[in-house]
């Protein structure tokens, strides 16, 4: 999967501004602390954006930390919304920009956020006339909230159509990353459009398929469990809310698995925490492991096929994935459009919820 997007990303960044950058230039054994921990790769490259700035783009990009802005969050293509788009930034500050995006996720999470940006020249092309100013693939914003410091509190937000990424850093610790989302539109590329979209291109194969595999390996009862009653949802729960919904884990929990389904369950969480840096990863994997593994519920709605409505949550103690697939592509191909999400049960924004 990761070969696959990289060739494709190698593609798409040919006929756009958004394309593979390093990270800030450091000493050698200032590189080797900061790959240890993601907090010290953005520190540098925030800052280096920030630099990078003139100061009316600052007055966009800078925000208070405890401004009601930084909890608004959004996944639809908005007209305008918090911070500054890479529309309005220069060459220098694109790629500043593009740094600081790289800093705050792993290789794979890069590479699906920016073949995401550059689905939307797709978008526009299949849309036709009228939508060049809705589909732009430097439509995306960049915030900071607060003062980037080593012993202050600040966040960062990077936000357009389909893509709400969301952090808190304090000293040398990311002290959150959730919401985290990320959709596709076409979720499954059905024909070539041009050299720079190729056909079968799945951004988030492995969100959506690993589903299926586990879906596909239950047996009756297992199935009956999973499956969630009433209507399949035509949206993700909570979403733009500040915080996930309060509502107890069901259907199917994870110790009456198999160690063969288990494994499945395991590769779909992957999934979405290897968007991560390694460290954040092992974060979240670690609250699992100490709520314990065996509480984590798979739920079920719709069909078991794709190119038919679907819809899936994963969800423990200590954290929430819900994906969708209900809606039509832009070209007309029915369930082929993904929203999914991974949110912290503690507290998205850093904001502890109240029990």
């Amino acid at each position: 999967m990761r070969y696959f997007l990289a060739l494709a990303v190698l593609g798409l960044a040919a006929t756009l501004t958004i394309a593979t950058y390093p990270l800030a230039q450091e000493k050698p054994a200032q590189q080797t602390k900061r790959k240890a921990n993601p907090a010290l790769q953005l520190v540098p490259n925030a800052k280096a954006f920030l630099e990078s700035l003139n100061a009316e783009q600052r007055a966009k990009a800078v925000k208070d930390f405890d401004s009601k802005e930084r909890v608004d969050w959004h996944f639809v293509p908005l007209e305008t919304r918090k911070g500054l788009p890479v529309m309005e930034m220069e060459g220098a500050q694109k790629e500043a920009a593009m740094k600081l995006l790289r800093a705050s996720l792993s290789q794979v999470g890069y590479e699906k956020a920016t073949t995401i940006m550059n689905l939307e020249s797709l978008l526009r092309q299949l849309e036709g006339p009228g939508s060049e100013a809705r589909r732009n693939p430097e439509k995306y914003y960049f915030t900071i909230f607060g003062s980037v410091a080593p012993k202050k509190k600040w966040g960062l937000s990077i936000e357009g159509h389909h893509l709400s990424l969301n952090f808190v850093i304090q000293g040398n610790t990311i002290v959150s990353s959730t919401p985290q989302f990320f959709a596709s539109n076409p979720a499954e590329l059905k024909d070539t459009y041009g050299e720079k979209f190729p056909k079968g291109l799945r951004v988030l194969k492995d969100e959506e398929q690993l589903a299926f595999d586990l879906l596909s390996s239950l047996d009756s009862n297992q199935k009956a469990t999973a499956t969630l009653p009433g209507d399949t949802p035509k949206e993700i729960r909570g979403a733009e809310e500040p915080q996930a919904p309060a509502t107890e884990a069901t259907g199917l929990a994870a110790g009456k698995l198999t160690d063969a389904q288990q494994a499945t369950l395991k590769k779909l969480m992957e999934a979405y925490t290897s968007k991560m840096k390694p460290l954040v990863a092992k974060k979240r994997w670690t609250a699992i492991d100490d709520a314990g593994f065996d509480k984590v519920h798979f739920a079920w709605s719709g069909a078991s096929q794709p190119g038919v409505g679907h819809y899936y949550r994963v969800q423990g103690p200590s954290f929430l994935i819900e994906f969708v697939n209900m809606q039509p592509d832009a070209a007309g191909n029915p369930a082929n459009h993904i929203h999914c999400v991974w949110r912290d049960m503690a507290g998205d924004f850093g904001i502890p919820v109240q029990k």
